[in-house]
């Protein structure tokens, strides 16, 4: 009788390198960021949404409640929050800007006058944004279906590279976030995932 050996190919796992972001939208932020999740992708980008209160305190309770969470896991990665300068007071920022200094990988992004801007800068230089709706208004000449989520067709690697890069030259590194309308730090968290 002839009998066929079967050899089993030894399970691999990938090293995938986790980043973990807070956001302040429910929509907008993780349909972007979940652009970056593949089989074949290097990295996971899991987003932790908002719910109806998406002040920056809450973002951070909503980071620190996950990091509490993994705490005794091994964490091959990132953590990050990401909000909106909206009308948030300079203190409420300076609190999540600290804590991203207070640790290792962990960073804090903001976009002014909201994460729309970054999404503009796939597309245009981002010029002269006079408020959060000249921004929409701006963002919907490119995406005129434009409805909180971000369709991951509109969006091409060139398209990012784009927006880092015009992102990079509005940026002033010796303030903690985009003081002006018209900033984005968001372009430092999209290039730690690219490079992942």
């Amino acid at each position: 009788m002839n009998r066929r050996k079967f050899a089993r190919k030894p399970a691999i796992r990938e090293y995938r390198k986790l980043f973990i972001i807070a956001t302040e939208g429910r929509k907008t932020e993780p349909s972007y960021f979940g652009i970056f999740n593949s089989e074949n992708s290097t990295v996971r980008v899991t987003c932790l949404k908002s719910g109806h209160n998406s002040s920056p305190q809450q973002v951070l309770r909503k980071m620190n409640a996950r990091l509490k969470k993994d705490e005794n896991r091994k964490f091959p990665g990132e953590s990050w929050l990401v909000v909106d300068r909206d009308q948030w007071a300079e203190e409420q920022l300076s609190k999540l800007c600290a804590w991203a200094k207070s640790g290792k990988n962990r960073g804090f992004a903001l976009s002014n006058p909201k994460f729309e801007y970054w999404l503009l800068l796939h597309f245009e230089d981002g010029n002269n944004i006079k408020s959060a709706q000249d921004c929409s208004n701006r963002l919907r000449r490119f995406l005129p279906n434009y409805d909180k989520k971000v369709d991951s067709h509109t969006i091409t690697p060139e398209n990012i590279d784009k927006a880092i890069s015009r992102a990079r030259k509005r940026d002033n590194p010796l303030v903690d976030w985009p003081r002006d309308l018209g900033g984005t730090t968001v372009y430092r968290l999209v290039e730690n995932i690219l490079k992942a």
